[in-house]
């Protein structure tokens, strides 16, 4: 624990510098009270707070989001990264959060093509022009992680290059660990915010960018979709060209096409827009529900047209995976759904931990129900052609957030894919519906529940687990008699808000304390200047004393006022 703790002081100490710039940015765009409940205003100077003053009227005329995105895009390259990322978790962080971190474009200026070649060269240990006949200099994309190069293989295959940012890793640790701080002083400090679980999102974050910084991770995953898609006609994965990989660089095929939301290009290439739009769909279905292993960022950028009509997808750094007793579940609920068992669904809900362990289960299952009969029935009354998927899945993140269920980020990647799929697919045929897609590969998902097989499997394990219970539960009970006579059993209590209380308890009398101060200070300056005692001179005709007095008194009542004005509890 000692050990952990210095370390933690460590690296706010090394990076004490970002986080005084981060907290800067927060303070200009009105986030002082944030900064003050989670004890952080000590890293800004007196100066940097009186100009706050001037800028009240610029910042009311934007929303808290709206102020929010734009602190992260200021901030660089990891808050744009978890900005994007809480764009898909309106479960977390609210519909109106997320619609706004969706705005915030991963676009910044490319790095000069000089340092794309040293780090080239430098990581797949080559002379550029032993392998390449053709570099081109300007790159055709660029984010915050990496930049994208055209090139053409001595052996005359044209590839991509894609190189990672110079020191961008050690950027985005050194950004993971001030967020770390952030997170866990917020649960210190600000109670309420363990709604959305400051330090899971950052946790999550941190897993997502670390992939995405692992080109090799990447590769394997990209082999993996390949290896899955050998014997579809229809969709095209890029070969990895393993000798000229490492962490940092990565080569593959290039694929001659257009984006997928370039419905131009698709018309000149005189292909139908909606076999387009099932082959898409039908491919990310197949990664779902029968290879559990998925492509998780299907935006525009990544998914290709090719001129024969086949699809290219493109970057797998961020790929979903399901177990297969998320699969289970996800079944049972397609079953529940299915034959309108709004019971048995709220069951499975519970059985997959969506549940919060202290609420009131009977009272939870009768509100539950109740939302959602209110937002299912509605469908049974319509044809398969006619239901928004989408507008559906967002009433269904409504539900999520209004309960307070706490969804796995796997069946949020698979929400956001889904509802990217169905975008996408409304583009390129305005009645497309996503859904339809998914009809085949859901009913071999319920027929396989329901199969003898299955079935039997089931019984085996629940038998398993019955054996396993009757055998440890003598060992448990008798370990727990054997702590309770060394008196080894003790019970954690933790009152709630005891600690807010404390807080504000403690930041009450430290201002009476500061105001009683002042107050005696303009006192005893009142009375010298009474006594009229000229000792050490004389300003503006007052003793010198008493008018120094008065002056601290001014400024350490401005400082008192901020403070009181920053709190937002006049």
């Amino acid at each position: 624990m000692a050990i952990s703790g210095l370390l933690r002081f460590w690296q706010t100490y090394k990076n004490i510098k970002r986080i005084r710039h981060i907290v800067k940015v927060f303070l200009r765009h009105g986030f002082g009270q944030f900064i003050e409940q989670i004890n952080l205003q000590r890293f800004v100077p007196l100066s940097a707070k009186l100009k706050l003053f001037n800028r009240w009227e610029k910042i009311e005329k934007h929303t808290i989001p709206e102020r929010l995105k734009i602190v992260f895009g200021e901030l660089g390259p990891s808050f744009i990264k978890l900005a994007q990322i809480l764009s898909s978790r309106p479960d977390l962080v609210t519909t109106e959060y997320a619609d706004e971190f969706k705005k915030l474009q991963d676009k910044v200026p490319p790095f000069p093509s000089e340092k794309a070649v040293q780090i080239i060269e430098s990581e797949l240990d080559i002379s550029l022009n032993d392998v390449f006949s053709d570099f081109e200099g300007i790159p055709v994309a660029a984010a915050s992680i990496a930049q994208v190069h055209n090139a053409v293989l001595k052996t005359g295959e044209k590839v991509i290059i894609k190189v990672q940012r110079p020191d961008i890793l050690e950027i985005i640790q050194n950004d993971l660990a001030i967020l770390s701080l952030i997170a866990r002083l917020m649960s210190r400090y600000i109670p309420e915010s363990k709604f959305f679980d400051p330090e899971g999102i950052v946790s999550e974050f941190s897993r997502t960018v670390k992939k995405e910084l692992d080109f090799i991770a990447e590769a394997k995953n990209a082999q993996r979709f390949k290896r899955n898609f050998a014997g579809d006609e229809n969709i095209c994965i890029p070969l990895i060209y393993s000798h000229l990989l490492s962490e940092k660089v990565i080569v593959m095929e290039r694929f001659e096409g257009v984006r997928i939301d370039n419905i131009r290009g698709i018309d000149a290439f005189g292909i139908d827009r909606r076999e387009i739009a099932k082959k898409g769909v039908n491919a990310y279905f197949k990664m779902i529900f029968e290879d559990r292993f998925f492509h998780a960022d299907p935006h525009p950028g990544n998914i290709f047209v090719m001129p024969d009509g086949k699809i290219g997808l493109m970057d797998f750094g961020i790929a979903g995976r399901l177990t297969p007793e998320m699969m289970e579940n996800v079944a049972g609920a397609f079953i529940a759904l299915y034959n309108k068992k709004f019971d048995a669904l709220i069951d499975i809900y519970i059985d997959m931990g969506l549940v919060a362990g202290d609420v009131d289960l009977e009272e939870f299952k009768r509100a539950l129900k109740s939302d959602l009969v209110d937002i299912v029935e509605p469908l049974y009354e319509l044809t398969i052609s006619e239901i928004n998927f989408s507008e559906y899945l967002e009433l269904f993140t409504h539900l999520v957030i209004k309960h307070g269920l706490k969804v796995p980020s796997e069946l949020m990647l698979i929400n956001k894919t889904i509802m990217m799929l169905d975008n996408l697919g409304r583009q390129l045929a305005p009645n497309f519906n996503a859904i339809t897609a998914s009809e085949p590969y859901a009913a071999k998902l319920i027929k396989k529940r329901l199969s003898p097989e299955n079935i039997f499997d089931k019984v085996k394990e629940n038998v398993s687990d019955m054996g396993r219970l009757l055998f440890d539960t003598p060992r448990q009970i008798n370990r727990l008699l054997r702590k309770t006579i060394r008196d080894e059993v003790s019970l954690n209590i933790n009152p709630i808000g005891m600690d807010k209380l404390i807080r504000d308890i403690d930041r009450s009398s430290n201002r009476l304390a500061f105001s009683i101060i002042v107050a005696a200070i303009i006192l005893g300056s009142s009375m010298l200047i009474q006594s009229n005692i000229d000792i050490g001179g004389r300003i503006w005709g007052l003793p010198a004393i008493g008018a120094v007095g008065f002056l601290v008194a001014f400024l350490l009542g401005i400082r008192l006022l901020i403070s009181i004005i920053k709190s937002g509890r006049l």
